[in-house]
């Protein structure tokens, strides 16, 4: 006001109209200023609420996703726990499998060693019980060579598997049916068959078995051979 012109009742009329004008504009503008700011911060409370709301409920989330997490290791800890238990636990039953089967396995062993006992024992015997049978019977056929029927053919020592195979083909050539090897140990081998007509065994042997052997026991259902030990190389392979 002191920048005013005095006049003859006051100041100039119209410099302080155009001051007052000056001033409500100013006023005006700074209001619109104001409500301009106003409205920014409220925009800006309002994004500052939002983005509020969108952390919260993403913490929210992560809280989430930890507890599942944390009860994800839980149960994969005790699958850990309860897979070792079970590993454990076959480990043993592979132990006590063991075991048991290396038992049986002695326990089988053991049985065979006696059963192989006894067949030999009984082996041993049975020429005796059957000279003893024969001697009871009184004479015999009138002609001991011939075989028919139910035959039982004991022969060794046999070298190996290919002579008892080949033993046993010859034994197919003469024409017995039924036949099946009932004991091979210690080189001797059982045989079993059946003769349909009256054969003569022991030169049907002796010409298509490559076997040189004595006979031990001849009955007419019963027959014992020896394979003479001292043949050469070339008839043991064969």
């Amino acid at each position: 006001m002191g920048g005013f012109k005095r006049a003859l009742f006051g100041y100039r009329r119209a410099e302080v109209e155009d001051a007052i004008s000056i001033r409500d504009a100013r006023i005006l503008g700074l209001e619109l200023n104001g409500d301009a700011a106003r409205a920014a911060l409220s925009e800006l409370e309002t994004e500052t609420t939002s983005l509020t709301g969108m952390v919260l409920e993403r913490e929210r989330e992560i809280r989430c996703l930890n507890e599942r997490l944390r009860e994800a290791n839980e149960c994969h800890d005790r699958s850990i726990a309860s897979l070792d238990a079970i590993t454990s636990r076959l480990e043993e039953v592979e132990a006590q499998a063991r075991g048991q089967a290396t038992r049986i396995r002695m326990k089988a062993l053991r049985e065979a060693v006696e059963v192989s006992k006894k067949v030999k024992e009984l082996t041993e015997i049975e020429p005796a019980l059957q000279a003893e049978a024969d001697a009871g019977q009184g004479p015999a056929a009138d002609d001991e060579s011939l075989y028919e029927g139910k035959v039982k053919l004991e022969i060794g020592p046999l070298g190996d598997f290919s002579q008892l195979v080949g033993f046993e083909d010859a034994v197919g050539q003469i024409g017995a049916s039924e036949i099946k090897v009932d004991r091979f140990s210690e080189g001797r081998a059982t045989f079993s068959m059946r003769l349909d007509e009256p054969t003569d065994l022991l030169s049907e042997l002796e010409e298509l078995s490559a076997l040189d052997f004595k006979v031990r026991h001849n009955a007419p259902d019963n027959l014992i051979l020896d394979v003479d030990e001292e043949q050469g190389p070339e008839q043991r392979a064969a």
